[in-house]
């Protein structure tokens, strides 16, 4: 196994512990509220946490097969996962402090430059492992 595949194995792992940390949060919420639900953004972030954690581990699998230097892959498999990570973080945050029900609504000024740094970091990061594995494997 390549060093940058073990890496992104364990960011995974990593990621897999905080939905089960976020899913006792979420017991706890829904177990005192009164209608029996959570914050949206804790519940939010529980999904995205559990998704995430999987879709960090099937990275790892093209890290591993594709046809590109280490460093590439590692560098897209990182650009990916840190805004699966800026995601589940903003996600908690908002369930925690309980500052908004809905963030598209009244977003920050810098929203639009932070979405489409992630549509670069998760759709790019990804694509560029996809093309490694179909040039090494096809």
């Amino acid at each position: 196994m390549h060093q940058s595949t073990a890496w992104v194995l364990l960011f995974a792992g990593v990621i897999f512990v905080w939905s089960l940390l976020l899913g006792v949060r979420k017991w706890q919420e829904m177990s005192t509220s009164s209608d029996g639900k959570a914050h949206p953004y804790i519940d939010i972030g529980h999904r995205a946490a559990l998704l995430y954690s999987f879709a960090t581990t099937m990275i790892a699998v093209f890290v591993q097969t594709s046809a590109w230097p280490e460093a590439v892959n590692f560098t897209a498999a990182c650009a990916a996962v840190l805004m699966f990570v800026v995601a589940i973080a903003n996600y908690t945050r908002l369930g925690l402090t309980r500052a908004t029900v809905n963030q598209m609504h009244n977003p920050p000024k810098h929203y639009r430059a932070a979405l489409a740094a992630n549509i670069i970091g998760e759709i790019g990061g990804f694509l560029v492992l996809l093309v490694g594995f179909a040039v090494a494997r096809l």
